[in-house]
């Protein structure tokens, strides 16, 4: 028997959830420490400060 598929939950973003991103955004936060403060995806995250025209700061990573 298949295993039943999970349905993917869209949560629309509301006015505090906006405000919440510009906030710790402004905060110097990187989108994925945004992302575990409101609940959501990175990916989510990130397209939305995108299109609110949001800079996330991002993680510079040391080669090695």
């Amino acid at each position: 028997m298949a295993k039943a598929k999970k349905k993917k939950v869209v949560l629309a973003w509301t006015k505090d959830d906006v405000m919440n991103l510009r906030a710790l955004a402004k905060a110097k936060l990187s989108g994925t420490q945004i992302a575990k403060q409101l609940k959501r995806s990175a990916g989510a995250v990130s397209q939305k400060a995108m299109r609110l025209g949001v800079r996330l700061r991002s993680i510079k990573r040391k080669a090695g």
